[in-house]
Order: C-alpha cells, then structure tokens, then sequence
C-alpha cells in the first residue's frame, strides 16, 4: 500500500508540472518570444542551447520546445520552430551553356634565315697531256718455251747465211744449258689428316632410361645430353648401328624402336622430346619389354643369322622394385649384351646382377649425373672398332684387323711364311697337305673351330688367375 501511495505521488507530481509548464506562470507566450526574436536575433531567451539549430528532425516533434497545445499563428511551417524565420527558397541555378573548346594555338614556326648563295666557279677546262707508256719486259719463258723458240730462229735465219746459222746453233746450246730457267716450284703447305671417325660395328642398341620422380629434371637433361654424345660417336644407320629408346619408372614407355630413325639428327630430336615418368623403379620389367618387344624383327632388330651384336645400356638411380636377376639372365641367354650405369644411389648387387660378363667392363659407376658425361669415352672404346690395319701393318699381300690387331693372310695360291708377315707361292706337295688336313673345305667349320678354341683358352686363362687369387687369399689367412 505504501508502495502504490509512492508511485500516484511520483505520476501526480509530474503531471501537475507538465500542466504549470504549460498553463501556469512558467507557460510561454510564443508571441511575446517571437517578438523578443525579432527584436535581438542573435539572442534566443528561454531556449536551451541545443534548440538553436535548424535540425527538424531532433526538435520537430518536443512538444516542449514547439508547444503543440497552443498553435503559433506566425509559424510559417507545422514543423518548423517560429523563431528560425521563414523557410528559404532554392532556385534552380540557370543552366550554363556549354563552352566552345578553344583550338589550342600553335606556336609559329620559327623562321629560318636563308644562307646567301655562294656562286660556284668551276676550274677551267684542261688538256690531258699525253702519257707515254713505259716498255715493260716480258716474263722469261719456261725451259721448253725458250728451247722451241731458238730452234725456230735457227731455221729462220739458215735461208739467209750458212755461218749464222752455225754460230746460232752454237748460242742455242749454250743458253739451254744454262741453270737459270731451271727453278723447282714451291712444295705447297702439309694439312694434317683430320682424325678419323669412330666407325662401330653394326649393333642394335637399347638405351632403357630411369626417368623416375628421384630423377631431377636438371638431372634428366644430363642424361639426354649423354644419350646425344653416344649417339655422335657411333655410326647410325639401316645397314650400320639402329638406335631404340625405352623410358620408364612405375609403367614402361617405348619411346621409338629400331626401325623408326636412321640418322644421327632424327634421333638426337628424338632424344629431346622425351619427359619423365612418375614415380617407381620397375627395371625388371623394362628389361623384359625390351627383350619381348624391341629386340625383335618386327620392332627392327636384325636377325642373328646376320651376326648383329645386340646390346642393351640401362641407366638407373635407385634400387630395383622388382626382380632383375632371372630376366637379366633370360635376356642375356637370347644373346643380348647388357650394360648397366649407377647413379648417386644405384645398388651395386643389382647393377652386377643385370649386367654381362666380365663385370670389369660392363658395370660403371657415378656419383652424379653431371659427371655422366664421362662414360661416353669408355663406351667409345668399347663400341667403336679400331681400325689397326689403316694404322699401319708389315703385311705384303692382306691385312685382317681384330678388334684392336691385325693378322696377315695371303693371296691364293700362296702360303704364309714363319714371320707371319711373307707370303710365298704354295707348292703342290703344301696343297697336297691341306687338302689331307681340310678335306672337306668347309671354311664355316673351320671358323667356329677356331671361335670355340679361342674362347677355351680365354676361360682356362680367367680360370688360372681365379685359381691364384685363391691361393693368395688361402695364404694370407694363413
């Protein structure tokens, strides 16, 4: 209860205020004020300081300040407080008639002084005075020259008198006889013979490439320029060296085959077209591919009737995902050489499992790619023939180069004497002989023959230096 007595005092206080502010003493006269307004405009009495602006919007509705119960008969607006005057009146500016562009103006051309003409006087016309022409002495003529022409004056000058032509032809063998004429013509410069280029015999060679994503692309652009260097020591074509290019990392691509290009230009472009696989090593495989589907007569390969050496060169960086040992070995027994080149983190076991025999000279290894390069000599060496008879030989009939020797042969119908080097002519007794000894002739047979005992001699020779190592390392343990 007294809480409610509270609060009708409070909402009966405030109400008895509002109604004094505007009926009792404190009521404004809004003529009286505006009156007050005109008087001293500057002044607003009885308004608070922020009811001096002309903001509608904050003042247009306090009823305090606009006094809504007694409506001012001078206000001009409903809105609009009495005091801030009549409402202004905007005008639409008149509209500015365009301009017409000024041409720029543009500046005059200076003028330049004309340069007072300078007569020209021409020289006067002279007379070329004559030359005359100063005798020159004819070139002596060569040896023949001078002996047909001092015959022909002895015999011109014999119609006339008997003892001029004596005395003539005595002249005529002196001046014969003479030295002079006699000059040896200059020997023209020595050029040294260009070097000879390194003529391979006729191989189908297949490069099988790593190209997986631990080859950098840098990297990869050193192996295309090693393939490029291989390629310009050895002699490609149909009847010479084929060329076959198999790419691979997780799957195997054959770039090109054996039959695709037949000159060094065709497959150097061809070698720069090729991009990197993805990632994994997968040499095994590349291996069979190569031996299933390049090295076949479809592909371009020879066949082994014609003698063709087959070989293969693998460039790897990594360690096999697969197993390389029995497909090495298939490929070696079909008859193709291989070679195998480390990389950086090539496995040695692997690359000795893939390559042929002897291991000296079919296994390389580089630390880098970027010394790669350096193999292209010792692959030199190995595929290129060495020509050993256009070096010189001591033969008197034929000279047969092997590898890097030679051996003579003789004519038919002539024997080779004890020096290897001689021939002499066969006598019957010595044909009698071979016939007994080769009575069937057959040269094929006897080139195999041959073939065989040279290959038992190499392997007992590799057997006697097994046989010593042995002993050696039987005696350090000792």
């Amino acid at each position: 209860m007294t809480c409610f007595i509270y609060v009708f005092a409070f909402f009966l206080s405030a109400f008895l205020m509002e109604a004094q502010g505007t009926y009792g003493p404190y009521a404004r006269n809004h003529n009286q004020l505006y009156a007050g307004r005109q008087r001293s405009p500057h002044i607003s009495p009885n308004i608070p300081g922020h009811g001096n602006s002309i903001n509608i919007g904050a003042h247009g509705f306090n009823p305090r300040f606009y006094s809504y119960h007694h409506p001012n008969p001078h206000q001009h607006h409903p809105q609009r407080p009495p005091w801030k005057g009549p409402p202004f009146i905007y005008h639409r500016p008149v509209p500015i008639q365009p301009v017409r562009p000024i041409s720029p103006v543009q500046p005059a051309r200076p003028i330049v002084p004309s340069l007072p003409r300078i007569p020209v006087v021409l020289p006067a016309p002279t007379v070329p005075m004559p030359v005359k022409p100063i005798p020159t002495l004819p070139p002596p003529p060569p040896p023949s020259t001078q002996a047909t022409t001092t015959t022909t004056t002895t015999a011109t000058t014999a119609t006339t008198s008997t003892t001029t032509t004596t005395t003539t032809s005595t002249t005529t063998s002196q001046r014969v006889s003479t030295p002079r004429a006699t000059t040896a013509p200059a020997k023209p410069p020595t050029v040294p013979a260009p070097a000879e280029p390194c003529k391979s015999r006729p191989l189908d060679l297949v490069f099988i490439i790593d190209s997986s994503r631990s080859v950098r692309p840098a990297e990869f652009e050193k192996v295309k320029i090693f393939l490029s260097e291989m390629v310009n020591s050895l002699d490609i074509g149909s009847d010479a060296t084929r060329v076959a290019l198999v790419n691979y990392a997780s799957t195997v691509n054959i770039e090109f085959h054996l039959k695709k290009y037949f000159s060094k230009a065709e497959v150097k472009q061809a070698f720069s077209r090729i991009d990197p696989l993805s990632t994994g090593t997968m040499t095994g495989m590349a291996i069979k591919t190569a031996m299933e589907q390049v090295f076949t007569e479809n592909a371009g390969a020879r066949p082994l009737k014609k003698g063709i050496g087959k070989v293969a060169i693998i460039v790897t960086d990594g360690r096999p995902q697969d197993k390389v040992e029995e497909v090495s070995a298939a490929a070696r027994a079909s008859g193709i050489e291989i070679y195998a080149v480390g990389v950086d983190r090539a496995e040695m076991r692997s690359l000795k499992q893939m390559a042929s025999q002897p291991l000296d000279d079919h296994v390389f290894y580089v630390e880098t790619y970027g010394v790669i390069e350096k193999l292209t000599s010792k692959f030199r060496e190995t595929l290129c023939g060495f020509d050993a008879c256009a070096h010189g030989h001591n033969c008197e009939h034929i000279c047969v180069s092997n590898n890097a020797s030679y051996f003579c042969k003789c004519r038919e119908g002539y024997v080779i004497n004890s020096d290897k080097k001689t021939c002499s002519k066969q006598t019957n007794e010595e044909a009698r002989a071979d016939l007994t000894e080769n009575a069937c002739m057959c040269e094929a047979q006897i080139a195999f023959q041959r073939k065989v005992h040279n290959s038992i001699q190499t392997l007992s020779s590799r057997l006697d230096d097994i046989s010593n190592r042995v002993q050696q390392f039987d005696l350090r343990r000792a």
